[in-house]
This record gives C-alpha cells, structure tokens and sequence, in this order.
C-alpha cells in the first residue's frame, strides 16, 4: 500500500476563518457529513449518490464495488456515533493493497477529524491524557509536531452485536493534537478492517498530523497542497 503523501487540495484551505487545516494523500474522497447521514428520499442524500458516483464507478470488479457499498454502510454507523462526540469532517479511503505478498486486493478506510472539549491544562498534558485512558491504546507515541506536542495510539474494537453490524475487528488509530487554547483536542482517527496493515495506516495517520496546523499555511500568492475543515 503507497503510503507516499501525495496530496489533494480543497477550497476551503483559503478560508481565513477555519479552526484547522490539513492535508490528506491521495485515494481519500472527502464525504459531507449531512449529507452521510442525510435521510433516504432528501436532498443531501441525491447529492451524496451523485459525490460517490465516480468512485464507485472507477471500481471495475462488481464484487469490489459490492464490499465498497458495504464498507460505506458500516461507516455511516461509525460516522452516526462519532458525530455526537464532535467530528466535523469524515473522508473515505480506498487504497490498492500492494504491500510484497498480497493479492492486490482494495482496501478501505474512514478517515475522520474530531474537536473534543477539555479542562485548560498545558499541551503536552493534554497531549498525556489523551492516550492514558481505560481504552488501553497500543503503540502510544508521543510527537513534537509543527503544530505542536501530540501523542498518538491505536485500539482494535469489535462492533457490538446492538449495533447491527458485522463483528469483524476494527483497527482505530488515533492522533491527539491539543489547540493552543488549551481548552480543546483535535482528534484525528484513521478507521479500517484491514488490521493486519496497521504499520501502513499509522504511516499514513503519521504523515497528516505532520501536515496539519492550527494556523493557515497558505499566506497570500502561496499554493500549498492542503486540505482543512
């Protein structure tokens, strides 16, 4: 799996007025959350069908497609219980598996930024804290970023049978980014089933923290790639 950080660039990395920005490589298709989790018959669902269109139609195997859609499905029931914790922006991965041995298979993934409130403390705490929690995160690393200190680490959970969903593990790999106000986290998580590339993931996970501020990289005339909600 390519985990070169080829990036994209979307127009709201000129809005002034953005809390963070950030850049994703390519193979991420960014998915409006209203409209994920829009109702049936509405109008952000047509849009929704209309954003995914090309997508599924750039996957030439019918039995790939089916899993994409299937894929999809689980994420909006990730995306419905993540919104309620603060995510704010949600892109869908499919990335070509071509790590030596593999079969070349289409890999997916939920990528997802989240703001999480918290009590005022310096960053590298809140950075600490984060990770030291009873979720037992594996592989914690504590980073000193060009935003700022961070920490990240990883959780594999299986879907409770309540949820409706198939109980295959998920790997969730997270990145803690405290603001400069002290007072809030931005949570990064790359979500996937394909547990055994977690070493690739994290990689990828690893390569868009380093690209991400909370202050415009852009400075006028400048054409960065960088993507930020």
């Amino acid at each position: 799996m390519d985990t070169t950080p080829q990036v994209i660039i979307d127009d709201s990395a000129n809005d002034p007025h953005a809390g963070i920005w950030f850049a994703v490589p390519g193979g991420f298709t960014e998915l409006p959350i209203d409209a994920l989790l829009a109702a049936p018959a509405s109008p952000e669902a047509d849009r929704l069908r209309e954003a995914l269109a090309p997508l599924a139609e750039a996957i030439p195997d019918g039995v790939t497609r089916q899993q994409f859609i299937a894929q999809l499905a689980s994420g909006q029931q990730l995306l419905r219980a993540l919104r309620e914790v603060g995510t704010v922006h949600c892109a869908l991965g499919v990335h070509r598996d071509d790590v030596t041995g593999s079969a070349g298979e289409t890999l997916h993934s939920l990528f997802t930024v989240s703001w999480r409130d918290i009590a005022w403390a310096p960053r590298p705490v809140s950075a600490a804290r984060a990770v030291a929690t009873a979720e037992q995160h594996a592989h914690v690393e504590y980073l000193e970023l060009p935003s700022g200190p961070a920490s990240m680490g990883e959780t594999v959970r299986t879907p409770s049978p309540d949820f409706g969903l198939p109980p295959t593990p998920l790997l969730q790999i997270h990145a803690h980014l405290p603001h400069p106000d002290g007072k809030r986290l931005a949570v990064l998580t790359l979500s996937t089933t394909a547990v055994e590339r977690r070493a690739q993931y994290r990689a990828i996970l690893h390569n868009i923290a380093e690209l991400t501020s909370f202050e415009s990289p852009l400075s006028e005339g400048q054409n960065k790639s960088t993507l930020n909600s």
